[in-house]
């Protein structure tokens, strides 16, 4: 039995919805037998499977109800039917498949009606949504221009087309303002899909505008000879942005800059005149350093590796202008190139040098018995600590000048004997803390670590077991353990709490 009615003029609605929101009108037509669909529970029962099809050459309009066949008693009645029923009516039909009936058409009345227009209104702005997010998600990184629709509590509401585009207070630039109807450029930084629809964020002070804006001034880092390797901003005020030609012929700042500045200018003029230095950038993490803070000269640079920080020197009168107003210049460096940066002048570093080579000396004076000339050599021969001098071999130490055999063997003897002494004091006042046999026998402590330890209360195996591997490194000191060696030490702690848990034997 054919209940097929022919609607026509739903083909001429999806049409019509089709052209007008720039969706595909399969899409208009799924919703619109969402629609029917929902309409149909409604009248044959909210937990039955039915469902409708909309014919797209004919318009034809069929509703049925679907029974899937399974094995054994069905959960819900009204959706399953066991096989050995299904087959009284259909011989032929398995499990898996399903038996549709024909149901007659509906007659919309107006509440109907009313539920169909509102199921169709949401899967076509769903649709539209989804379609936003598929058209923006891939253009993150990408300079847009759009117009200010309307501003709620600073942010700028800024209309792209059929999408909207949030632009926050804190992406505008320092002191620049936009009204209702006022074009604006700025930056798609992140695009999301979230339930109220795909959410698009602006930003004018990114880096990343900067880096595009001069991609669109500058052709040759349009093509990729030159490219923006870095870029650190203060928004509206300086920016640093560092540079790498891959053609030994052109000169990447000089391109950059333009004939008389004129290509920087127009990223400046669009940055509310926001100053720009363009540096060179360079694979020598000390080289590029010096490159970042100019204007200023740099006399020394000493790097810690592994501590991420660069100590720099310059000259007492270049001072202020490395550090730069309100410490400017050395922040946008320390961004640029992701190095912590310490400035110290000639006078403060030969200052702090002298007062080193006095700790040092003023050490081996009083651990080895010595007059400080002698005391002297050792700091200027790179001895730091009484340990490098105890384990240091014995023809080195000899070779110095001043120094023979006689003396270079005394002067280990005495710093061997030194750190005995140390460590026994350690050690003593290792047991008045109360720390066990047990956590001393562990070889990753020196007798310091015991005692530092012990003065934060962790005395046993347990105490040690209960530390997390941050807390162990903060009484230990950063520089003398490992994360990887604190797990260790702190697995081998617990190890006695699965022995105890560990069935007796026989």
């Amino acid at each position: 039995m054919d209940t097929a009615v022919a609607r026509p003029e739903l083909l001429l609605v999806a049409d019509a919805v089709a052209r007008e929101k720039s969706i595909d009108r399969d899409e208009v037509l799924e919703a619109m037998e969402q629609a029917i669909q929902k309409a149909g529970r409604a009248k044959y029962g909210q937990e039955k499977d039915i469902r409708a099809t909309i014919d797209r050459r004919t318009g034809d309009v069929r509703l049925s109800r679907w029974t899937e066949v399974i094995e054994g008693a069905p959960e819900n009645e009204e959706t399953q039917i066991p096989v050995h029923i299904a087959r009284k009516f259909k011989p032929e039909i398995n499990v898996g498949e399903f038996i549709v009936d024909p149901l007659p058409p509906i007659d919309f009345g107006r509440i109907a009606a009313q539920t169909a227009k509102q199921v169709i209104v949401q899967r076509v702005r769903e649709y539209e949504r989804r379609k936003q997010y598929e058209e923006f998600k891939d253009r993150v990184g990408e300079i847009i221009n759009g117009v200010v629709k309307r501003t709620e509590y600073g942010n700028l509401m800024v209309e792209l087309g059929k999408a909207e585009a949030l632009l926050r207070r804190d992406e505008l630039i320092p002191r620049e303002s936009f009204r209702n109807g006022d074009r604006v450029r700025a930056y798609i930084y992140d695009v999301r899909e979230e339930p109220r629809g795909p959410q698009i964020f602006l930003s004018r002070t990114h880096p990343g505008f900067l880096a595009k804006l001069f991609a669109q001034e500058v052709p040759e880092i349009y093509d990729g000879i030159i490219e923006i390797k870095a870029v650190a901003r203060d928004p509206g005020s300086r920016a640093k942005m560092a540079v790498i030609s891959r053609d030994s012929s052109i000169d990447p700042v000089g391109a950059c800059v333009g004939m008389r500045g004129s290509r920087v200018q127009a990223v400046v003029q669009e940055l509310q005149g926001e100053k720009i230095d363009i540096i060179p950038w360079s694979a020598q993490a000390a080289t590029f350093v010096v490159n970042a803070l100019a204007p200023a000269e740099v006399t020394k640079v000493v790097m810690d590796e592994e501590a991420g920080r660069v100590e720099v020197v310059v000259p007492d009168d270049q001072l202020s202008l490395a550090i730069g107003r309100r410490g400017q210049n050395v922040r946008l460096a320390s961004q640029l190139t992701r190095w912590d940066i310490d400035i110290l002048t000639e006078a403060e570093e030969s200052e702090r040098r002298q007062e080193e080579f006095r700790r040092r000396t003023g050490l081996f004076v009083e651990a080895l018995d010595v007059d400080d000339v002698i005391a002297g050599l050792l700091v200027t021969e790179g001895f730091n600590t009484i340990e490098e001098l105890a384990f240091s071999p014995l023809e080195e130490l000899a070779d110095i000048e001043g120094f023979d055999e006689d003396v270079a063997a005394e002067l280990i003897r005495r710093a061997e004997a030194h750190l005995v002494a140390r460590d026994a004091e350690l050690d003593t006042k290792r047991q008045e803390l109360g720390v066990t046999d047990e956590v001393a026998s562990m070889e990753v402590f020196t007798p310091a670590m015991l005692v530092a330890l012990g003065e934060k209360g962790v005395k046993t195996l347990d105490d040690l077991a209960d530390l997390a591997s941050d807390e162990l490194i903060e009484i230990v000191g950063e520089d003398a353990m490992t994360e990887d060696t604190a797990n260790a030490v702190i697995m081998a702690a617990r190890a006695h709490w699965f022995a105890d848990d560990a069935p007796a034997a026989g």
